[in-house]
């Protein structure tokens, strides 16, 4: 009996313990907010922060959310160096043309210059419609696989349990959602901070 009672007062403790963190985070994000703009504070209510607080009790949506980050600027950056490369590839084709029409009109008998100047033009107009195009194709793809990350982040957080986190592409929530993002993230500095002012 004596045992029970023991686990009880733990458990007791514990809940205060809890208890007292959660309102230590609420009252943490609650400053934080007035830093936002007044649309988004008017938008965050006090159960949507007490939620965010909870969710945020263990730390383990603070690892989430770092996690998330990491993979993101890996992906921006892998994107990044893709569309650098395309850039490249299409310097290069620039100038080996620009080098072979070179080397043909000084191959070139000069009755002939003119319709050779022409054909050239054609090419180069054909290229660089061409690399346009190539261009267009690569910023659609990291269009869409940003997008596609997104989406993930969002679902991620939403099954972690974390307030105003759901997969949308509604630009106002996706605002939200990356102002919210910002409170964390402003938090998580903080307790680490505190942290290493308590050692």
């Amino acid at each position: 009996m004596e045992r029970f009672a023991g686990v009880l007062e733990e458990a007791a403790a514990d809940g205060a313990g809890q208890q007292a963190r959660h309102y230590q985070l609420l009252s943490a994000l609650q400053s934080l907010v007035k830093e936002l703009p007044s649309s988004f504070q008017q938008r965050l209510s006090y159960t949507t922060l007490s939620d965010l607080a909870l969710a945020l009790l263990d730390g383990t949506v603070f690892e989430i959310v770092q996690g998330l980050l990491e993979i993101q600027h890996l992906t921006e950056k892998s994107l990044y160096n893709q569309r650098l490369r395309l850039q490249n590839e299409h310097r290069v084709l620039r100038q080996a043309l620009r080098q072979r029409h070179q080397d043909a009109q000084q191959a070139c008998r000069p009755h002939n210059l003119p319709v050779l100047q022409a054909a050239q033009q054609r090419e180069l107009e054909s290229v660089e419609h061409r690399i346009r195009e190539e261009q267009r194709a690569m910023d659609r793809k990291i269009v869409l696989e940003l997008d596609r990350k997104v989406a993930d982040q969002q679902s991620t957080l939403e099954k972690a349990g974390v307030a105003g986190f759901y997969v949308t592409t509604n630009p106002q929530e996706l605002m939200l959602q990356m102002n919210l993002l910002e409170l964390i993230q402003k938090l998580q500095q903080r307790s680490c901070q505190v942290g290493k002012a308590a050692l």
